[in-house]
């Protein structure tokens, strides 16, 4: 398949020049020798913690679910604020904690196919309902908070708030343990990649347009998201950032993937590069990984609307339990 291209106005290429086949040879990197202690060490330290689950009632309803508001306690006292859907007329089967893009979120997605599910839509720390002060929820200046500093550094922060909304949602919900699922797209589908692997009460995995692939890759290729604030930053500093990034790098953590995974990987880009998505892909062993091509991600094209309404309908059925994709 050619590298996929349409009509735009960027200085750069966002397919990069790569086709289908190229974007499947991408390796994945090398992480530090110390990578996995570093993030079970984090996880055990995090779920230690008691999510402390606030609901509040809300007259509101979204397709076969009513919508309550949720605040739940993340590490470092941080309170994360979102919106916890419950099925209208039945018991929930199973959990999804479906996590937001670098644009936030104002409101909780009515999702066809997973009517028997309970779904959390929490807004990650600095972000939407999860003010923080300090932490800027622009996605420049958010994605360099601590970037000094790997123990600090926010998106190990952001992780921790994933799974301790999987806490809230197991102490709300305890029968449905070992049946719960994350979907992620964009900045929580590389939180996402990152979260899975050392968390063993998450059992299937969703990510669509996945950042933060290949950080090292990623450093090299400009683009309109986060990435390129993270480049600029090298430009004007001394500190080296791969001495934090790869430490956070999806596709490094992906390696360690060991449930159902379902990748929306795109061949054209301006802001999550695809190289860094198909590295992320390509890094899943393989028993467990699932694809979905996509013409593009963070942009619009023609057929657009028909193509995310298969894509949906694809990734309810897999997070129910349907493996249908390829």
């Amino acid at each position: 398949m050619p590298s996929q291209t349409f009509p735009h106005h960027y200085a750069f290429d966002p397919a990069y020049g790569q086709n289908l086949a190229q974007l499947l040879a991408i390796e994945p990197p090398a992480p530090p020798s110390d990578f996995a202690a570093f993030w079970q060490t984090r996880y055990q330290a995090a779920i230690a913690q008691d999510a402390q689950p606030k609901l509040t009632a809300t007259d509101q309803t979204l397709g076969s679910h009513r919508v309550h508001a949720l605040r739940y306690r993340s590490t470092d006292g941080v309170d994360i604020g979102g919106w916890l859907l419950t099925p209208l007329h039945a018991t929930p089967v199973c959990g999804i904690l479906i996590g937001h893009g670098y644009g936030g979120r104002e409101a909780p997605e009515g999702l066809a196919g997973l009517d028997d599910a309970v779904l959390l839509f929490p807004c990650l720390r600095g972000i939407g309902l999860s003010p923080l002060a300090g932490l800027s929820a622009h996605p420049y200046r958010h994605v360099l908070h601590d970037i000094q500093d790997r123990n600090r550094y926010v998106l190990g922060g952001c992780v921790e708030d994933l799974w301790l909304g999987v806490s809230a949602l197991l102490q709300l919900f305890p029968h449905i343990a070992g049946r719960v699922a994350i979907s992620g797209v964009s900045f929580c589908g590389g939180l996402g990649a990152m979260a899975a692997p050392w968390d063993a009460r998450i059992g299937r995995l969703h990510i669509q347009a996945p950042s933060f692939g290949h950080q090292a890759l990623r450093m090299t290729l400009p683009c309109i998201g986060s990435g390129e604030a993270v480049r600029a930053y090298q430009r004007h500093h001394r500190f080296n950032v791969m001495e934090t990034l790869a430490y956070y790098d999806a596709a490094s953590a992906a390696l360690h993937l060991n449930i159902p995974t379902l990748v929306e990987a795109a061949l054209f880009d301006p802001v999550v590069p695809p190289p860094g998505q198909f590295a992320i892909y390509n890094a899943i062993p393989k028993q467990w990984r699932h694809l979905l091509v996509l013409p593009a991600g963070h942009f619009d094209y023609p057929g657009k609307v028909a193509q995310e309404q298969r894509q949906q309908a694809e990734a309810a059925r897999f997070l129910m339990g349907q493996e249908s994709a390829s």
